[in-house]
């Protein structure tokens, strides 16, 4: 099968989305798919077509960015040759571009699917509403041209306003999840490296410094954590320099930030390769989810953490606290609030046997493979029905 996947952002700017399509396209290639990737040359320097694990990825150039959106004038072009030289179109939403090439696949006859990433909540201001409304306007449009809409969960679609107009085209999926095998001594190593004093409890967060993510939440909580545990330490993994669209956010946060940097209390690691984060779930006591709003619909790392026996601390989102109520790995603490965030996670830390659950089951339900086959069922489905339909 020829599989055309389009979406804004791909590798190597890392986000929860670009981390997904990435699992799901090398799964697919790794099932004898062809795969192309369709997205923006958001970096000057990166090249306009690379392969990359058998999969093809094609970027289209820039003229410049409104907001966290960028603006390609040849988009339509590239497109519509794309959509021709494939069988399906997956398409990745929240993306301004998806309602022309969901149109594309609808008059050119391929089964088109959109996956719904999570709704769009930008900063407050005239300029964002307009960009917000923009963005929903062609979001919809684009699931208008579809033929299926798929989420993660539908805990999250019944709460989400986009996901809950288009019940009839609506699939479950889950997302793919998968970490490499490293070894007791890689392990090892990133503790003495990130965490050289050994302090514990390590309480660990793996998300962009973004305005989304609630990390002003984790830090209000930390001085009630540290009354229990004096040595607690926040291991911080992710970008935290240079996030778009994230500068103020960044500045507000930064008097609290250093002065827990001084206490050797919080450290951020950095932007980690799929093998530096197996590392570094094993040496967490905890991993923390204190996202704030519907931008967030899942939260990836918690399974990262749970397929290594760490349990959750995570928000009461619809969809973010799946994770925990599907496993019974971790707690679950209301948004936005500090207090009920440091209580849940004295909680775990009083009894963490109490969350272990089963690693081994979570990675298998979450296998990049079986959320391939999942997509594979939909894709051939759709082939036949509109096979039938032309024939």
């Amino acid at each position: 099968m020829r599989i055309l996947v389009v979406l804004t952002y791909y590798r190597p700017h890392t986000s929860g989305l670009t981390i997904y399509v990435e699992r799901m396209v090398r799964a697919f290639a790794r099932r004898g798919h062809e795969v192309t990737v369709m997205t923006s040359q958001f970096e000057p320097t990166l090249p306009r077509v690379e392969f990359s694990d058998g999969i093809r990825v094609v970027r289209v150039p820039v003229m410049f960015r409104v907001s966290k959106g960028v603006i390609m004038p040849t988009f339509g072009f590239v497109a519509t040759r794309l959509v021709r030289e494939h069988d399906v179109v997956h398409l990745h939403l929240p993306q301004f571009d998806a309602a022309g090439v969901a149109l594309r696949g609808r008059l050119l006859h391929r089964p088109t699917v959109i996956t719904y990433h999570c709704d769009l909540t930008l900063p407050t201001g005239m300029f964002n509403r307009l960009v917000n409304g923009g963005v929903h306007v062609m979001n919809r449009a684009a699931a208008a041209f579809a033929d299926r809409v798929v989420t993660y969960t539908r805990d999250y679609a019944a709460s989400s306003p986009y996901l809950s107009r288009y019940i009839d085209k609506l699939e479950v999926v889950l997302p793919p999840v998968e970490l490499p095998i490293v070894d007791a001594e890689a392990v090892a190593a990133f503790g003495r490296r990130c965490n050289p004093g050994g302090r514990r409890p390590v309480i660990g967060m793996a998300a962009r410094l973004a305005s989304e993510k609630g990390v002003e939440v984790l830090l209000e909580a930390l001085p009630q954590v540290v009354e229990h545990h004096p040595d607690c330490r926040v291991l911080f993994a992710g970008q935290h320099m240079g996030v778009l669209g994230e500068q103020r956010y960044r500045e507000r946060l930064s008097p609290v930030i250093e002065g827990l940097q001084r206490d050797g209390r919080l450290q951020f690691v950095g932007v980690l390769s799929p093998s530096e984060m197996a590392a570094f779930y094993p040496n967490l006591d905890v991993l923390v989810v204190p996202s704030l709003n519907a931008t967030e619909s899942f939260g990836l790392v918690q399974i990262e953490a749970m397929i290594n026996g760490v349990p959750v601390v995570a928000s009461n989102l619809p969809g973010v606290r799946q994770p925990v109520q599907m496993t019974g790995m971790g707690l679950i603490a209301e948004v936005g609030d500090a207090a009920g965030l440091a209580e849940a996670l004295l909680c775990v830390l009083a009894d963490p046997d109490q969350f272990r659950g089963d690693p081994d089951e979570v990675a298998s339900k979450f296998a990049p493979d079986t959320n391939a086959a999942a997509y594979e069922k939909l894709f051939m489905r759709l082939i036949e029905e509109k096979g039938r339909r032309r024939g």
